[in-house]
């Protein structure tokens, strides 16, 4: 999609209100922002579709950090989802996870975006309401922004709802969060595309508009990254 950049990767151990998340930071050089995914139900860090996401925003000049919300111990604990599901727990660690970058070599000074793909997009709405000075846009694909009901009005960044043509659902749920969002956000159907973008060329759609927005909406570093 866009020339490949050099970048530093590596899995960082990260300490979060008395747990620990492991992250995958890969930063390409230079770098003109970070992008912090937040993962959806029954997904993780190693989600092939996130992965090749983040691949591809790597491509476009931007940082990204791939984080498993929920431990282990939690995962195995989630058989009724209701970790997956506790919006407001996963905001949190989003939320903390955004501070950590701001303030962290090689990321600190870089705009800070997010992706949220189903439940976890609800999560970055969230984080985003919470940390307007430090959250400067978010993206969703295939989200579920219902969840994070009253939290939308207070979200002040650039928002992109991404959706399946063919997810009718949750392409109702996404035009209703848009009247709640206003002139913030935008709302992108992609042709042919159900739930996980896994029909031939519908996930590739989904990279190149999220890098594109967020190569747009994300402010120049405040010091370059060499």
């Amino acid at each position: 999609m866009t020339q490949r950049h050099p970048r530093l990767e590596q899995a960082v151990p990260i300490p979060i209100s008395g747990t620990e998340l492991t992250a995958d930071v890969s930063v390409p050089s230079p770098a003109r922002g970070v992008v912090l995914f937040a993962h959806g139900s029954g997904s993780g860090r190693h989600s092939p579709r996130n992965r090749y996401v983040a691949g591809e925003l790597n491509a476009a000049g931007l940082a990204t950090m791939l984080v498993d919300l929920l431990t282990l111990d939690e995962e195995r604990a989630d058989a009724t989802g209701r970790f997956r599901f506790d919006i407001d727990l996963l905001a949190g660690r989003v939320a903390a996870l955004v501070g950590w970058a701001a303030g962290h070599e090689p990321l600190a000074g870089l705009g800070i975006g997010l992706f949220g793909a189903s439940t976890g997009a609800a999560a970055a709405l969230v984080a985003a309401a919470r940390q307007p000075e430090l959250v400067q846009t978010v993206v969703s694909r295939g989200g579920r922004p219902d969840l994070a009901a009253d939290h939308l009005t207070a979200v002040r960044c650039p928002t992109l709802l991404i959706v399946g043509e063919r997810d009718q659902v949750v392409l109702e749920l996404n035009r209703k969060a848009l009247a709640r969002l206003g002139e913030r956000g935008r709302l992108v159907t992609v042709p042919g595309a159900t739930h996980l973008f896994e029909e031939p060329g519908t996930l590739e759609r989904v990279a190149t508009l999220a890098a594109d927005w967020f190569t747009q909406s994300l402010p120049p570093p405040i010091h370059p990254c060499d």
